[in-house]
């Protein structure tokens, strides 16, 4: 099994040890994502929707470096800070993912760092998808 941990530099360097990004056996899985730009800055007093963009936009450029896009992915995991913010998340997912409906959970959690609301993590397909 090959095994590749990336850092992209379109992704802030991780807080704590751990690899972003890492590819094996055909897949790519994108540890959780904060709403942390690529130059670190945190966004914790941003409003959700511009929270959950980055959110998203830190999963996108996590696939391209590794080779995938959203189109690939396979599983999407989010964990809120307020789950009343659930209707607002799955409006911007939608409207980012269009037609794809990868499988997903949504979890409520207590808090996350840096006072957040939101972080997702992913797993997609490396590759060309068979027709």
């Amino acid at each position: 099994m090959s095994l590749r941990c990336l850092q992209p530099d379109t992704l802030a360097a991780p807080g704590g040890h751990y690899s972003p990004v890492v590819v094996a056996s055909g897949f790519v899985h994108v540890a959780g994502q904060l709403p942390i730009d690529a130059q670190g800055g945190k966004l914790g007093d941003a409003p959700f929707e511009v929270q959950a963009r980055q959110v998203l936009a830190n999963i996108q450029a996590a696939l391209l470096a590794a080779g995938s896009t959203p189109q690939r992915l396979v599983q999407v995991r989010v964990y809120l800070a307020d789950i009343g913010h659930w209707g607002a998340f799955n409006a911007l997912y939608a409207e980012w993912l269009g037609a794809h409906r990868p499988a997903r959970a949504v979890v409520p959690v207590p808090a996350l760092p840096f006072g957040f609301l939101i972080e997702a993590e992913a797993v997609a397909l490396v590759g060309e998808i068979a027709p």
